[in-house]
């Protein structure tokens, strides 16, 4: 099978896509919508996104709704939680909470690891940072945050996380190479200054990032020919990157909230469908309308 490529004309069709979203409509369909208002401060942003993008599984309904249940929990302020989680369990604010496989232990144990990275290094920004400054780049980075809010465990003196609760913080360093959506996800949030992301970390420009690659931006970036990997992995992750790297070396991931939500919205439906796909602008360059006679 030919390998699928993008046109010539592709950076165009993208950049009029961007152009032409309505980012207030999908912005309200998004977990970010809810973070926001809570993103008075830096740590502000950090704790409530960190506690967003874990809950970040299944659709964007279930992920608002688990992020509001959390949020109400904690009285409208998880920082004050956070402050209060001396050890896992000190505060019952989440007991009986429920996503998914995601329980009230899993976010206790959560908040008791923010109050000890705030103790300890001040900030979820100064471990990414350290962690991008090494050989690793990126990955590093994101290594450094999923080791620290894992923490150490029984074997450093902590107390042990509940079960299924490491599995939540993959790194892009380990043996399955993950693509690690969430965490790639919340470090978005953080670093772009620009709408609707949140841009709390000074000192790290956009041009760093990678594409958090979740199954609706990896299904339309490899219809677009911007991957040709069969897996959503870390490497597929770089290569997806790579290719929007090429059309805006200064800001790659600006396309991620716009390629999710034309999935998540049904702009995208996945199949070839005239009625829904006539008006896309990046249909010349879909890999499922190339080449077909006859079609407008």
């Amino acid at each position: 099978m030919a390998v699928h490529r993008p046109t010539p004309t592709f950076p165009e069709h993208l950049n009029a896509l961007y152009r032409g979203f309505r980012f207030d409509r999908s912005l309200a369909q998004d977990p970010l919508g809810e973070v926001r208002p809570f993103a008075t401060d830096r740590w502000h942003a950090e704790v409530a996104g960190v506690f967003a993008s874990t809950l970040a599984i299944g659709n964007t309904t279930s992920i608002r709704r688990a992020f509001a249940d959390a949020t109400d929990r904690s009285g409208g302020d998880l920082t004050r939680v956070v402050e209060r989680m001396v050890r896992p369990g000190a505060d019952p604010a989440f007991d009986g909470f429920r996503h998914r496989w995601i329980r009230g232990e899993h976010l206790g144990y959560l908040a008791y690891r923010l109050r000890a990275i705030e103790r300890s290094t001040g900030s979820l920004q100064a471990v990414f940072a350290e962690g991008l400054a090494g050989p690793h780049g990126f990955a590093g980075g994101v290594d450094a945050l999923a080791r620290a809010l894992r923490g150490s465990g029984s074997g450093g003196g902590e107390p042990p996380p509940p079960p299924g609760y490491v599995p939540l913080f993959p790194s892009p360093l380990e043996k399955n190479r993950s693509a690690c959506k969430r965490l790639t996800l919340f470090v978005r949030w953080m670093v772009r200054p620009e709408y609707p992301d949140l841009g709390v970390w000074s000192g790290i420009a956009p041009s760093v990032l990678r594409i958090p690659l979740d199954q609706h931006v990896y299904w339309i970036a490899y219809h677009l020919g911007l991957t040709h990997r069969r897996s959503r992995n870390w490497t597929t992750v770089e290569e997806v990157t790579r290719s929007l790297r090429a059309i805006d070396p200064t800001d790659p991931v600006k396309y991620d909230f716009v390629l999710c939500h034309t999935g998540i919205s049904g702009d995208c439906p996945k199949h070839r469908d005239l009625t829904v796909c006539g008006a896309c602008v990046v249909r010349p360059d879909c890999r499922l309308w190339r080449g077909r006679r006859g079609v407008p």
